[in-house]
């Protein structure tokens, strides 16, 4: 019997079974952030390139990018950051005094393929936009703990460090210790695996701590830890970092991941315009619930 075409390596048909079963997920997930205050947000799949260059580091490289007949060049979109960037930034009035938003999108990557890994793949954000303040990046980590909880993950923990610890690092030695788990403690430098065993919790961690634990209810060792290891890849981050492990070991694949970034959209407006937020790697959860 003749088959069809087939996908490009890393995409993929979505079966109506999964589509529900991914349908059922989402919304519960959404009505978890509206209780938190968080408003819906589309942007476009297609980015102008140069919005999205010169924002990921070394992962740039796995930016889909073309030209098209008028001879701009575009891009498919890496994340959903970088858009809500733009979109704030062409839009300042929504911060008033912050802009609490959440969207649902494809997005693009030029990688190898792997198992729970597609080059097209389902991103979940939410961000807070507008405010420094330490209570917002608590409001986040809530956020993240009760929507794993709302769809069934009941021994997922969130690995909080602060990027702060690694200031006097290049952003090298960085993405080296944010790779330890992946390459091995035996194929990272000495000297980097001896500094993060003296890492430890800064006073902003400990300040969120207290207010998760005193506003939220949430404890420590049972729905986030600190964690040293966790460094996050990206340049774009300048605070607390966060990423949600299934059962809460630091070497387990992350099911998402975020944390402050108070530099990015500024970039685009022109002015400093703090941000905090978290991204759910949707397949990888629907894989675990």
């Amino acid at each position: 019997m003749k088959k069809g075409p087939t996908t490009p390596k890393g995409f993929r048909d979505i079966s109506p079974e999964l589509a529900k079963k991914r349908r059922g997920v989402i919304g519960k997930i959404a009505d978890v952030l509206e209780s938190f205050d968080f408003v819906p947000l589309e942007t476009p799949t297609l980015e102008f390139a140069e919005t999205l260059l010169g924002k990921y580091g070394e992962e740039e490289k796995l930016i889909y990018q073309f030209t098209d007949r008028g001879g701009r060049k575009l891009a498919l979109r890496f994340d959903l950051t970088i858009p809500l960037a733009r979109y704030v930034a062409n839009n300042l009035g929504v911060v008033n005094p912050t802009f609490s938003r959440y969207q649902v999108g494809q997005v693009f990557r030029g990688e190898k393929p792997q198992k729970g890994r597609w080059r097209e793949f389902t991103q979940l954000d939410f961000d807070i936009v507008g405010s420094d303040s330490l209570e917002e990046d608590a409001k986040v980590i809530a956020a993240v703990i009760a929507t794993t909880r709302k769809v069934g993950l009941n021994k997922a923990k969130l690995a909080v460090n602060d990027r702060k610890n690694f200031q006097s690092l290049s952003i090298n030695d960085i993405r080296a210790i944010d790779k330890i788990y992946k390459v091995g403690k035996e194929n990272t430098k000495k000297e980097l695996l001896e500094f993060v065993k003296k890492t430890k919790q800064t006073e902003d961690l400990r300040k969120i701590f207290g207010i998760l634990e005193k506003t939220y209810s949430l404890a420590e060792g049972k729905d986030y830890f600190f964690d040293p290891t966790l460094a996050r890849g990206l340049d774009y981050y300048t605070g607390v970092i966060f990423e949600l492990k299934p059962t809460g070991k630091p070497e387990e694949l992350s099911i998402g991941g975020g944390g402050r970034y108070d530099n990015l959209i500024g970039m685009f407006a022109g002015r400093e315009i703090p941000a905090v937020g978290f991204s759910f790697g949707l397949d990888r959860l629907i894989e675990l619930v």
